[in-house]
């Protein structure tokens, strides 16, 4: 199956897509600072660069796009028609990195969250959200 934009706009729509900064991410960047926690961004110290450090805490999150993620079951995620195995060797090698990165930390001591950007979405946000608060205060 062709894709249904040409090279130059496919190039376009991929270059905007962000990696740091997200609205996702500022989502779960806001709670977290309206309840008095405190963190530190992209910690190139860390494997992985988690999305947020919080020292205090002894741990970090990572919100992960749905897409680029491989969030299984998930509706944001299908597997394109187009480059289909490139698309999934790029995914499988991100879910690989996800896997070493993780217990990497965990064995240096840090709790790690993921949160899909699914999670966020509208129906689940308060949900999600207090969910993450309680894992962050809890041991």
């Amino acid at each position: 199956m062709a894709d249904v934009h040409n090279k130059a706009t496919r190039s376009y729509n991929m270059s905007r897509i962000k990696a740091k900064d997200t609205k996702p991410e500022m989502i779960v960047r806001r709670f977290l600072f309206a309840n008095g926690l405190r963190y530190k961004l992209h910690d190139k110290k860390l494997p992985g660069k988690p999305d947020i450090v919080l020292p205090k805490y002894k741990t970090v999150i990572f919100v992960h796009g749905c897409f680029w993620h491989g969030h299984k079951d998930c509706k944001y995620f299908v597997v394109p028609k187009t480059r289909t195995e490139w698309w999934l060797d790029k995914i499988n090698g991100n879910k690989e990195n996800d896997r070493k990165k993780t217990k990497l930390l965990k064995q240096a001591g840090w709790k790690v969250i993921v949160i899909y950007g699914c999670k966020l979405k509208k129906t689940l946000l308060n949900k999600t959200l207090n969910k993450l608060l309680l894992a962050v205060k809890s041991n």
